[in-house]
């Protein structure tokens, strides 16, 4: 049983924070093998384009086949340490975390990396110079074409988890959390902290400084560290990326209204009735009402975290803020 033993000081001094590069990652996961509707949608729209580049450039190509050992049996998987960067900070964006890779990883790190990923001969496009600038390059192209656009409906998502772990830690400590950040998971006690089933040495974070957990859309979780300072367990966030684009006509042409309007604006970030009630100065019954034909409409999305339920806008919903101001609507209303 793989496991970490963690202080109470870094677990008091942990956080939930986002990652665009744990974000990208976690695409550049789903580009690699699609599991689940939401992913198979994603994959269509971007595989073309992800072999298309692939091809072009054969270095990168061979480096995300290497940096995965597959799960067979009792034998652990694996994601290449350089994959799995740890932030050096809260709200670091994706130039910033893809610049601290780039100071952290030269090639010869990345190559000793890939040995240890999957023991064996390195393929010639591998041993060449400038393998940090294609690994680099890849990340970079898979935020670019695949993440950024949708990153501000993907951060509110990623955010309304947050508020809900965050939630249900206070309700219930670590141990009705950490059960919830993977299948395996589970907080042991006396300050042991189980990351999976493996038969693997149990690895003391006494001299870390950073411990954090980051939410991404995926399939699946994984661990990540810089020792010895910095460690993540990245877990795959609730509802990840649930269908945003089907809408029903009826309930978007009710959408015109000056109230409806001015809540949709007000969800730049998750929010619940009550929230929405002192902001709109609206009764909660009426903010209600308006939120289940939103959420009818397909331009809200909703969580709970713990007693309260969180909303926030869909693509869709986004792209209607975007053209649409609260006093345009109310002159239609």
């Amino acid at each position: 049983m793989g496991s970490w033993r963690v202080s109470a000081d870094l677990l008091a001094s942990s956080r939930f924070v986002l990652s665009p590069m744990a974000e990208t990652v976690a695409a550049l996961t789903v580009l690699e093998a699609p599991n689940g509707p939401w992913q198979q949608v994603f994959h269509a729209a971007n595989r073309d384009a992800y072999a298309e580049m692939l091809a072009r450039h054969p270095v990168r190509r061979d480096l995300v086949r290497r940096a995965w050992r597959p799960r067979l049996g009792d034998r652990p998987g694996w994601m290449a340490d350089f994959l799995g960067a740890v932030p050096a900070g809260p709200g670091m964006s994706f130039a910033e975390e893809l610049a601290q890779l780039a100071n952290e990883w030269n090639d010869d790190l990345i190559r000793s990396e890939l040995y240890t990923v999957r023991p064996g001969r390195l393929a010639a496009t591998l041993l060449r110079p400038g393998l940090r600038a294609e690994l680099l390059g890849l990340l970079r192209w898979v935020w670019t074409v695949t993440v950024s656009a949708d990153w501000p409906r993907r951060q509110r998502v990623l955010q309304a988890d947050i508020v809900s772990r965050t939630t249900t830690l206070a309700a219930h400590g670590w141990s009705g959390v950490i059960p919830t950040l993977g299948a395996k998971r589970q907080w042991l006690g006396d300050g042991r902290l189980q990351i999976n089933r493996y038969d693997l040495p149990e690895r003391d974070l006494s001299a870390a400084e950073t411990l954090l957990f980051i939410p991404v859309h995926s399939n699946g979780s994984w661990v990540a560290w810089h020792e010895p300072t910095r460690y993540a367990i990245v877990y795959p966030v609730t509802g990840a990326l649930a269908p945003t684009t089907a809408t029903n006509a009826h309930g978007l042409g009710r959408l015109i209204g000056a109230n409806r309007a001015r809540l949709l604006h007000a969800l730049d970030d998750p929010r619940s009735t009550t929230q929405l009630a002192a902001i709109s100065g609206l009764p909660i019954g009426a903010v209600g009402n308006h939120l289940r034909v939103l959420l009818g409409a397909g331009v809200v999305l909703r969580r709970r975290a713990g007693r309260e339920v969180l909303y926030w806008r869909t693509a869709l919903g986004d792209s209607l803020t975007a053209t649409t101001r609260p006093a345009a609507a109310a002159r239609k209303h």
